[in-house]
């Protein structure tokens, strides 16, 4: 099993940083443009509850379409939520959101346990491609948050 783990202070109140990530629609706005990842689910703007299953396209290597379902789980109302592939590319893959009010903003504190199939070919691929692939994610969205919280939406292209 592997472990990335990503924190990202936004001076945004709790309420604001909670309705932008539990819309499963802003993933799309926060997930690399090479990746051309779509919500197929229709979730109609609906916050996230215990069971809701969403399911996307992403093309997350060489351009490859790929079906991905996910269920959200263990949600507590405006502090976290975990969302945990059903269907897709790994073989284990849970990635826990936690949301921490502090002064003048939020912590955003994201923790990926992921598993890839295929045994030790499965670890090659990690140590080739897929652990640079998952923190270059997670670096995309640090950089696109601040833009759209910090910036005030300024240079969001």
């Amino acid at each position: 099993m592997f472990q990335i783990r990503a924190e990202q202070f936004l001076p945004i109140g709790l309420n604001e940083a909670w309705n932008f990530f539990s819309n499963p629609n802003n993933l799309s706005i926060i997930t690399p443009p090479e990746m051309d990842f779509k919500v197929l689910s229709d979730i109609n703007d609906k916050e996230i509850f215990n069971g809701m299953k969403i399911d996307y396209i992403v093309r997350p290597i060489f351009g490859i379409p790929m079906h991905w379902q996910t269920e959200i789980y263990d949600v507590k109302d405006k502090c976290s939520f975990t969302d945990r592939q059903l269907k897709g590319p790994y073989k284990v893959w849970e990635h826990t959101h936690t949301f921490t009010e502090m002064n003048g903003g939020v912590m955003m504190h994201d923790v990926v346990n992921y598993q890839l199939p295929f045994w030790f070919i499965g670890n090659i691929a990690h140590t080739l491609i897929v652990k640079n692939k998952i923190e270059n994610i997670f670096v995309y969205r640090k950089q696109v948050l601040e833009k759209i919280f910090i910036n005030n939406g300024k240079n969001l292209n």
